[in-house]
């Protein structure tokens, strides 16, 4: 059963999967970095309230709430996490947005006998959202400079408060601080994954671009089959209608109508190819060649063996015997032609050799003629060749066929 569904359909809803997965893992991504931080000012907000209830201190409300604002504005930080590692900071007003939340609640630390072990801490987060955001070697700076300054709080605050206050560390902010130190691997280690996802995107999207110009070049390589065909024999035909439009008009009129004939299938093929829905039949091909060929002169001999059984074959090789038909009337005064189809070994070989071409004829190897070709049937698994002895020109293409089908020979 053939699917219904053709490529080009198929693309946008493949895109929409692909965006839909980087956007769901971008949600996972902050979700888990905003859960990190919220369970951390939880903690600390649960530890300032706790102390609040007991010593009733203006400064320790003023520590509560500056927690509070420095947790709400950190949340909303998490979310220009999304350029990435290093991908810059917002704009200066949330920087500084950030700091001025958090770094009153450091300072006040230093004078509250209950919440200067976790007062700095809410600094100490901003530090390190900040950090995220900067090149590497700025955010180690940057790291080690909130360090320092977190330390330095402590043991300002011990020097600072009275000696009755006790300054023992219990384990409950053991455990506090040791979450805090490891904040830095966790939002790292977070976005350090989310640019992997970043970066196999991008190679997605680039991959995609160039599926879509790789199929541009193929239709562009196939309208030019078409037309360059189709318009050498318009040209041969009209050339032979005006030589015998005096002498013969009633030839030159048959000429006339099967130039005709010859635009509208050209026409036909064109629409046909951007509908998607061409085949090239290398039965029809070959007769062709051989009806075109003896129209310009040339006595065209076809020994047909064996035909490929594979479709795909089958195309390729029509390719070849169009091109190369175009190539005989246009580089050559070709008067004997012969093309010949056979199996060699799981291979079905195309041979085309006409005589007329010298030494210093210029064969056509440009991008959509030999080399085009060349590229073609490689492209299929098969082999191209050409050589020039004598004025005889022979091409010789060789494309892989698992079953090779019988076919009449004509002569």
């Amino acid at each position: 059963m053939v699917s219904d569904v053709t490529p080009a359909a198929a693309a946008p809803a493949a895109r929409t999967s692909a965006e839909g997965s980087v956007h769901a893992t971008w949600v996972y991504t902050l979700g888990s970095i905003v859960f990190f931080f919220l369970v951390l000012d939880g903690v600390l907000l649960i530890r300032g309230l706790s102390a609040l209830s007991r010593s009733h201190s203006s400064i320790d409300v003023l520590i509560v709430v500056f927690t509070l604002a420095s947790t709400i504005v950190q949340v909303r930080f998490c979310w220009f996490l999304r350029d990435g590692l290093g991908g810059g900071l917002p704009h200066t007003a949330w920087t500084a947005t950030l700091f001025a939340a958090s770094a009153p609640a450091l300072v006040l630390g230093l004078f509250s006998p209950d919440l200067w072990r976790v007062a700095p801490l809410p600094f100490w987060l901003s530090v390190v959202l900040v950090a995220c955001l900067l090149p590497e070697r700025t955010r180690w700076n940057v790291l080690g400079a909130g360090v320092a300054i977190t330390i330095g709080s402590y043991l300002l605050a011990k020097a600072t408060l009275p000696f009755t206050v006790d300054t023992a560390l219990g384990e409950r902010d053991i455990a506090i601080f040791l979450f805090a130190a490891f904040m830095p691997v966790v939002v790292i280690l977070s976005l350090w994954w989310w640019n992997i996802v970043i970066e196999l995107d991008r190679h997605r999207r680039s991959a995609a671009e160039l599926a879509i110009a790789k199929e541009r070049l193929r239709f562009a390589a196939d309208l030019h089959d078409i037309q360059g065909h189709h318009l050498q024999v318009i040209a041969l035909k009209a050339e032979l209608a005006e030589r015998m439009l005096q002498r013969d008009p009633a030839a030159a009129r048959e000429q006339l109508r099967e130039t005709r004939l010859i635009a509208s299938e050209a026409l036909q093929e064109t629409r046909s190819l951007v509908a998607g829905y061409r085949e090239v039949g290398l039965d029809d091909e070959l007769e062709n060649a051989r009806e075109v060929l003896s129209a310009a002169g040339a006595a065209c001999e076809l020994r047909i063996e064996a035909l490929p059984a594979s479709a795909t074959a089958r195309r390729a090789l029509a390719y070849v015997v169009r091109e190369a038909t175009t190539n005989i009337i246009r580089h050559s005064s070709a008067g004997a032609v012969t093309i010949s189809v056979e199996s060699d070994g799981g291979c079905c070989r195309l041979t085309v050799s006409n005589d007329g071409v010298s030494s210093t004829a210029a064969v056509d190897t440009s991008g959509t003629g030999l080399d085009g070709l060349r590229t073609r049937v490689e492209n299929h698994g098969g082999t191209f060749a050409t050589t020039l002895d004598a004025g005889r020109f022979e091409l010789i293409a060789t494309i892989p066929d698992g079953a090779v089908g019988e076919g009449s020979p004509h002569v």
